[in-house]
């Protein structure tokens, strides 16, 4: 999870997650070369003392500051696009986890665990233990296998929300009378948090998502669920 006075983006917990760090670092040295590159030239242009100020024909510089540009372009889309593809890809999930946006709360439903529901409310401060995080910690976890093709399915039942968790690269809008579906495979056990992030009401702020990933052998002993 984020912590305090943190730059750069949370650890990846999935394999899209991890290409979309990557895709960030790349487009992002290209955003500092070009603003190397406007600076230099303004750098110039206010130190240099102009000598020949007659109109003259530049079509190879022209040729180049309008081809360049493109190329910049096609080299940030192509990899945004390749990760947009791999965002949608649905292969023969291993589990099928049901959310339903509330106002204001979540709730689950396990269809492979003959419809088993619940929700999941965020923990009151006077209910918090030591090393429970405010605002953030739930009274219901949704515990699920690490290594395993994980498909979410999430709508809303009133208003507009969308089930976001950052460190896995989710985030999916949760639509009333519209059914909206992600995949995951984490690669690490953990505890991980995420939070309501569409502005859904008075108490959009207390609609955390807790995650709570376990090895596969272990998901597959018996029931893990603390309702």
């Amino acid at each position: 999870m984020a912590h305090a006075a943190q730059v750069g983006l949370q650890d990846a917990t999935s394999p899209i997650m991890e290409e979309l760090i990557t895709f960030h670092d790349h487009a992002l040295m290209i955003i500092f070369l070009i603003c190397f590159l406007v600076l230099y030239a303004l750098f110039l242009t206010l130190t240099t003392k102009l000598t020949n100020t007659n109109i003259s024909d530049a079509q190879e510089m022209e040729t180049v500051w309008t081809i360049l540009p493109a190329i910049i372009l096609v080299l940030i889309a192509l990899p945004s696009l390749r990760i947009l593809y791999m965002t949608d890809e649905v292969n023969d999930p291993s589990l099928t986890i049901k959310s339903i946006g509330h106002q204001w709360y979540w709730a689950y439903e396990y269809t492979d665990y003959g419809g088993l529901i619940f929700n999941s409310y965020m923990l009151p401060p006077l209910f918090l233990e030591p090393g429970d995080l405010r605002l953030l910690d739930v009274d219901n976890r949704v515990v699920l296998p690490i290594e395993a093709p994980i498909r979410m399915m999430i709508t809303s039942q009133d208003v507009l929300h969308s089930w976001a968790v950052p460190t896995l690269g989710l985030k999916t809008d949760a639509i009333p009378g519209r059914l909206n579906q992600t995949t995951f495979t984490a690669t690490r056990p953990g505890v991980y948090y995420g939070q309501c992030s569409e502005i859904c009401g008075a108490n959009h702020s207390f609609m955390p998502i807790v995650l709570e990933l376990i090895p596969l052998k272990i998901f597959e002993m018996g029931p893990v669920f603390t309702l």
